[in-house]
């Protein structure tokens, strides 16, 4: 009879895969509160590399069972550094060579990371004269795509399994809460806002979307400008965005995520880059706005250590102006996305898809020339 003994069992989670997910729940409160209100903030930076770990390997996995990512092909992608380590750890998982397409905003640490990962890191030298940097990056997966039969792009912003891999997460946070009122999402591709709102409204149909975006982002309607803050924010359309489901927005400027981020160093311990900052700053207000017994839940993207460099280094945030000022108690209104460019903390409460409004446009005025014909 063979008796057991240590060699007999494998630790549960001992896999790669098994590192990512439930990630920790922290209670904040001051600075951005007072102590008997706050906000749940969902920890993702606990994950390996930050939130799109999920969407990295749940995309992969997908497109292998589809038969669309043949063993051992190519994986190539646009990223600003999050999804790219998500790729890199499914590209280790499941055999596959990656390439991350970037540019020069990102981080020379996350470079060497990603390339320490056994990822190949592409750096586009332009931007796209109207799409920016991200419409260049685009383009450059395009020309690789092309000449590699067989390679495979997720399309992080508009790839339905983007969204779909948050499922875990949302049915993580509502184990944690019981019962959330408000979910506080930043926006980039739209994944896990509209992945994680699609499953918990299910749960809790009353549950309010906040939508997190900063300035210069195209999203909600802001026109394109050239941005400081990476991990949310686009200078296109992704797809993925769930528009009908935000209850408002709030655009933030990069010297008030700075300030966030070091108050939440300073006073949890808990902090991450330009998205959790931006977030923390929205959840904070709302806590201190909407009624006591409001279960908010805050969803961090990552931590704080590709962010040395920038959002914690004085030298980089004097230089781009970003230290000194604490950001005001109360956010900007305004009644349309596009009523006017914001540059600072601004709010607003109707959320419309940008891309629908100029397809109405069109199409009324084609209406109006059929009529006079």
């Amino acid at each position: 009879m063979h008796s057991l003994t240590a060699r007999d069992f494998t630790p549960a989670g001992a896999s790669l895969q098994g590192l990512v997910g439930n990630t920790p729940l922290l209670r904040v409160s001051r600075p951005f509160s007072p102590p008997d209100r706050g906000f749940w903030a969902k920890l993702e930076g606990f994950n390996p590399g930050g939130i799109k770990d999920r969407p990295g390997l749940h995309m992969v996995e997908r497109a292998r069972a589809r038969g669309e990512l043949q063993p051992g092909a190519p994986v190539v992608e646009s990223t600003s550094g999050t999804l790219g380590l998500g790729l890199a750890l499914a590209g280790t998982v499941y055999g596959h060579p990656v390439t991350l397409v970037t540019d020069p905003g990102l981080e020379p640490s996350m470079t060497r990371l990603l390339a320490a990962y056994g990822a190949t890191v592409d750096t586009v030298p332009e931007p796209h004269p109207v799409g920016g940097w991200q419409q260049a990056r685009r383009d450059r997966v395009a020309r690789l795509l092309a000449a590699r039969p067989g390679a495979w792009c997720p399309d992080q912003y508009n790839n339905p399994d983007n969204v779909a891999a948050y499922t875990p997460l949302a049915l993580e946070l509502a184990s944690q809460m019981g019962h959330i009122d408000v979910l506080v999402c930043s926006v980039g591709t739209g994944g896990h806002s509209a992945g994680i709102s699609r499953t918990l409204r299910q749960i809790y149909p009353g549950l309010r979307l906040v939508g997190v975006d900063t300035v210069g982002s195209t999203i909600f309607g802001q026109p394109a400008r050239p941005r400081l803050m990476r991990g949310l924010g686009s200078s296109i359309y992704p797809r993925n965005v769930a528009y009908e489901n935000f209850s408002e927005v709030h655009w933030v400027a990069p010297a008030e995520s700075v300030w966030a981020c070091r108050q939440l160093a300073t006073s949890h311990y808990a902090t991450g880059g330009w998205s959790v900052g931006a977030v923390a700053l929205v959840s904070g207000w709302l806590a201190r706005t909407e009624p006591r017994d409001t279960r908010i839940a805050a969803v961090f993207p990552d931590g704080p250590q590709r962010y040395l460099e920038t959002v914690y280094d004085d030298a980089y945030c004097a230089e781009h102006g970003l230290l000194g000022t604490a950001p005001p108690p109360e956010p900007d209104v305004v009644g349309r996305t596009d009523e006017k460019e914001v540059t600072r903390w601004t709010r607003c409460t109707e959320v419309t898809d940008p891309l629908a409004k100029t397809t109405d446009s069109a199409q009324a005025r084609t209406a109006e020339a059929g009529a006079a014909r």
